[in-house]
């Protein structure tokens, strides 16, 4: 933002009963701690299984909680389009519509609608786009998708960004960061203005953009803190940069991002990027690579990463992942995994899905553990190693 365009602080939309965000302990610079919700406390670090429409791919909401599973993340572009807002006012919500009685997030639909580059044309104002459902045309603006998310009743909820194209000049990514700005204090105001329909708090994220570039980053993410979101998100990232571009841009984001609020990286990524994540003090995560891997027969375990469409595992009568203790693990082979893929049948889709969930929650679980022992360091280090090897 330029000296001519001010942006002013917003009192905090936070729950003044108890604090959102606890920290309890760090090693180095990774975190542990807790989110407060209406609808249950997060433990951090955290993974959020992506449920676009409001269900995770290939899983029951009795599967998830079986894993523990805390929070789940579904999308406002989608769930504007299909069911909609009417539909979601008169059922409740999307807690009651779906029976998820934990916590959820809704992103904003800002990368959806970045990625129809065809079907939309930003302005100040907003975004027009068409529908990829029916060639129908809508705007998204920063005040109605806060409205959206209202009649969603997400726990937690993203603002309207444009997620800045990559590569970009600096200057393509100047003046993309300083409309997410503009929309970004235009969407903290609306929060306000807005009561919530379910009567619980919601509560809202900034997202940092910039690109690569560690000016735009420092000064985007100074501006959301100064306009008092409950937490903040750096977004942007993974679309095409060098893995050393990702982590330096967390690097520089999380070093001026409050210690007492949560920290949310969007959409990355393997279990290497959330580890190395975690190291620079980011506490939340989602990403569709666990459930999208999972139907395409790519497995992530706790010996390594798995082709279960490989000949290698026709006739292995072993468990697919004796490391978690999942009930798929403890009752159906590889062998048998693998035979369910060669054949098409449904159930492979869901056993493969339910281990790469069960493995990012044992992952980021595990990561808390170590970081209150102080020991996150060295076991992050060795978890890397083996988790992102193909399994032997």
């Amino acid at each position: 933002m330029t000296a001519k365009s001010p942006l002013h602080p917003v009192p905090s939309a936070g729950n003044d009963a108890s604090p959102f965000f606890v920290r309890h302990g760090v090693d180095g610079g990774a975190r542990a701690g807790t989110l407060h919700t209406a609808h249950g406390e997060i433990p951090t670090p955290i993974f959020m299984p992506v449920g676009t429409q409001g269900a995770v791919k290939a899983m029951d909401h009795r599967s998830l909680t079986e894993l523990d599973t805390k929070i789940i993340l579904a999308n406002t572009y989608h769930l504007y389009l299909r069911p909609g807002n009417d539909v979601m006012r008169a059922m409740g919500g999307l807690h009651q519509f779906s029976t998820w009685n934990r916590p959820i997030l809704t992103d904003s639909g800002g990368f959806q609608v970045f990625s129809l580059r065809e079907l939309r044309k930003m302005s100040e104002e907003g975004v027009e786009f068409r529908s990829h459902l029916d060639g129908s045309r809508h705007l998204f603006t920063p005040e109605n998708v806060v409205e959206t998310q209202r009649a969603i009743g997400s726990d937690i909820f993203m603002v309207l960004d444009e997620c800045t194209a990559f590569p970009a000049t600096h200057r393509e990514a100047q003046t993309s960061m300083e409309l997410t700005m503009r929309w970004a204090e235009r969407s903290v105001r609306r929060h306000r203005e807005v009561d919530t329909y379910y009567g619980f708090p919601q509560f809202q994220f900034g997202i940092g953009q910039g690109s690569v570039y560690p000016d735009l980053r420092q000064q985007c993410m100074r501006n959301l803190v100064d306009m008092g979101f409950d937490g903040l998100a750096i977004g942007g990232l993974a679309v095409g940069e060098a893995a050393d571009d990702m982590y330096a841009t967390i690097d520089v984001s999380t070093s001026v991002m409050p210690a007492d609020k949560p920290r949310y990286l969007m959409g990355v990524g393997t279990p290497e990027n959330i580890l190395r994540a975690i190291e620079l003090g980011v506490d939340m995560f989602d990403c569709v690579m666990p459930t999208r891997n999972a139907r395409n027969g790519t497995l992530f375990t706790t010996r390594g990463r798995v082709n279960i469409k490989n000949a290698r595992w026709k006739t292995a009568d072993e468990s697919i992942d004796p490391g978690l203790d999942v009930w798929a693990d403890r009752n159906y082979s590889m062998a048998y995994l693998r035979h369910l893929f060669q054949a098409g049948e449904i159930l492979g889709l869901m056993l493969a899905t339910q281990q790469n969930v069960a493995l990012y929650l044992w992952l980021t679980r595990t990561a808390r553990e170590k970081i209150l022992e102080g020991t996150f360091r060295p076991w992050a280090r060795e978890t890397i190693d083996r988790l992102m090897a193909p399994r032997e």
